[in-house]
């Protein structure tokens, strides 16, 4: 009888051990491209084309999550970063995302550029209910979590951002006659509604000019001569970098002195004010949610210390004055911070879960009082700003960090 008591002990242990070890498997969950070791992330970028400018975001991404890789990874998963070009063309961008979810077989897609491309793509990735995640782009329409559940943005929205420069205008300069020049497209769109939502009954009379451009236009020159011709003496610039670089060197060439406003994607100092010359961007008026690497008031701040040491240590060839690097390395920041709430159950429905449910969370290249928040209805991440103006070789913050009034 001994015997029997003691094998029976043994079944009975090993049972217990058997649902120990099940239980701990079923408090795993997956979906298509997580694992126990790895997670595969895509990335859509515009590395060629007329916005190639932004594809140092993708490669700062790539280097910040091979960083985290060498350090362990996430919850002991490593990421598998799959990023591919799309020129900046709809369709292509449309041809990426379908081989990374149905040839990859990633488990979401993040950070992928441009207004144009993710709006090819919104309706494709939400009838297949995979993440389209912190999406490279502030238009308005990323916060719809009713309509787009499975789309969200993560920069502030250009209605927002038009709004703080419609009150900085009718507060410094009611009369003011508004030159506008935007790419014609939904990016460019909603900036130019932004403006006039902002200015209200007196949007009719303040703006004097609309002026579109195409990305396959070469040059953006003659659309500035026509505007100068108008006689506004505020010219709000919305375009990409390479558009932005050539407007501010033609508005100085033609001796054009207006007040010039440059929308946030193109107030990077590497990518668009250096190559303009710093001498043809004095005064010009932006807005910034994020630290600029050039202006010395953040020299002894902790975050900014390690952000240059993860541009010297994991990325160097990197250009540190470029906007775009800082903007990686905060959404990727932002991307680990969701992937290391979703614990062991990495669904894509629980991807989204946890992306809707950030409190006051901070990368620390965030300006001071900019926080990112997020709720099951509330898709847009960061919604403050401060006005800046460029003067000598950087930018100069100037007032107070605003909110953005404009919902989803």
């Amino acid at each position: 009888m001994p015997a029997l008591h003691l094998r029976l002990g043994a079944v009975s242990a090993a049972l217990t051990i058997l649902a120990a070890a099940s239980a701990a498997a079923a408090d795993k969950k997956y979906d298509t491209g997580a694992t126990d070791t790895e997670i595969k992330v895509g990335n859509i970028m515009p590395y060629s084309g007329p916005a190639s400018a932004y594809g140092v975001i993708g490669r700062t991404e790539a280097a910040y999550f091979k960083k985290i890789n060498d350090a362990g990874g996430i919850n002991g998963r490593k990421i598998n970063f799959i990023s591919y070009d799309d020129g900046y063309s709809p369709p292509k961008a449309v041809e990426q995302a379908r081989k990374l979810v149905e040839s990859d077989e990633v488990l979401f897609i993040f950070n992928s550029l441009g207004t144009p491309s993710n709006s090819a793509i919104q309706k494709y990735m939400n009838g297949k209910k995979v993440p389209q995640l912190f999406v490279a782009t502030g238009a308005t329409k990323w916060n719809d979590p009713k309509d787009f559940p499975w789309t969200m943005g993560w920069q502030p929205s250009y209605q927002s951002e038009s709004h703080i420069y419609a009150k900085y205008l009718m507060k410094e300069k009611p009369d003011a006659k508004i030159a506008v020049l935007y790419q014609n497209d939904d990016y460019g769109k909603d900036y130019l509604k932004g403006l006039k939502d902002g200015l209200g009954a007196k949007a009719a009379s303040m703006i004097v000019a609309e002026e579109s451009y195409e990305t396959t236009e070469p040059s953006i020159d003659n659309h500035i001569v026509k505007l100068k011709s108008t006689g506004a003496d505020v010219f709000f610039d919305v375009t990409t970098p390479k558009f932005a670089a050539q407007a501010i060197k033609k508005v100085m060439e033609l001796g054009w002195k207006p007040l010039h406003i440059l929308n946030n994607v193109s107030a990077s100092v590497g990518a668009v004010i250096k190559p303009a010359g710093f001498e043809n961007a004095q005064d010009i008026i932006s807005a910034q949610y994020l630290k600029d690497t050039t202006d010395p008031q953040w020299a002894n701040d902790p975050g900014m210390k390690q952000y240059l040491e993860f541009m010297t240590k994991d990325f160097p060839e990197g250009d540190k004055l470029d906007n775009g690097t800082v903007v990686g390395y905060g959404v990727s920041q932002t991307l680990v911070q969701v992937l290391k709430q979703c614990g062991d159950d990495l669904t894509r429905e629980n991807v989204m879960r946890q992306a809707a449910n950030l409190k006051d969370f901070r990368t620390e290249v965030l300006l001071p009082g900019v926080m990112v928040n997020t709720g099951p209805s509330d898709f847009a991440p960061i919604s403050q700003l401060q006005l800046m103006r460029f003067k000598g070789e950087k930018w100069q913050l100037f007032g107070d960090v605003i909110s953005g009034d404009v919902g989803g």
